[in-house]
């Protein structure tokens, strides 16, 4: 589910990672890069743990510190310029798998 506040600049999307390897080594730094194609602050946040820190995006150590398996569901949220494009880079990422066709 994607939301976006054009007026505020932000927009955000719960996704969950069918990716086997959840957000490890390669599907983790595909991540990383799209998020880094953006001027926005992107943020991530694993809703599946309790005690889940609210990490950068573009961070490769902030995406491994949240600890993202498959089936986990990742809130991510990007605020100013380009939120909206962001959002739906990273969440077209996750939908296609990170390149790697069906789970």
């Amino acid at each position: 589910m994607t939301t976006t506040d054009a007026d505020a600049g932000a927009a955000e999307a719960r996704l969950t990672i069918a990716h086997p390897a959840g957000l490890h080594l390669r599907p983790a730094a595909l991540f990383v890069q799209t998020a880094g194609r953006f001027s926005s602050e992107i943020r991530a946040r694993n809703l599946s743990r309790d005690n889940s820190p609210d990490v950068n995006a573009k961070s490769i150590l902030g995406i491994m510190q949240v600890a993202v398996s498959q089936g986990d569901q990742l809130l991510v949220r990007a605020l100013v310029v380009d939120a909206a494009a962001a959002i739906a880079a990273l969440s077209a990422l996750v939908d296609g798998n990170f390149g790697e066709g069906a789970s």
